[in-house]
């Protein structure tokens, strides 16, 4: 039985639908790629979360009680996360994961080296965000009127 809420991923103003976003991936197939488990570990302070005397701040990814680990050892590694694309003006799209943190924390501390993901586009991206302060879609203001 698959869970009834919706998922959602916050990354600061934006909201990316984990819903919307498997629905879109459902209809438009591809294949999955590898995802460096340790590069992506490290990038999302995951081999940090577990230091007693961790002196960093992450930018992104959980705090030191921001994950269940019990959770996230009982996860499915075989299903592929989810990497949206940022786009970045003037710089070529920005990955993030939005999708997939518990498994990624799991497989990082059994030692799998590679999970499968799906790589949205960044146009994908942009049909799956909400800015919650812009609304739905937008990623930068409306023009002043």
């Amino acid at each position: 039985m698959t869970d009834p809420r919706p998922q959602w991923f916050h990354f600061g103003p934006l909201v990316f639908s984990i819903d919307a976003a498997e629905a879109l991936i459902a209809t438009t197939p591809r294949d999955t790629r590898p995802l460096d488990v340790m590069t992506w570990a490290t990038a999302y302070g995951l081999t940090r979360l577990d230091d007693p005397h961790q002196q960093a701040v992450n930018l992104i990814g959980p705090t030191s009680t921001g994950l269940n680990r019990a959770y996230a050892m009982t996860t499915n590694l075989t299903k592929p996360l989810i990497v949206a694309q940022l786009d970045v003006t003037g710089h070529p799209p920005s990955p993030l994961l939005i999708d997939g943190i518990h498994r990624l924390y799991r497989a990082w501390r059994e030692h799998v080296p590679r999970l499968p993901a799906y790589l949205l586009t960044a146009e994908e991206t942009r049909q799956i965000q909400d800015n919650v302060l812009l609304g739905p879609g937008a990623t930068t203001p409306p023009p002043p009127s």
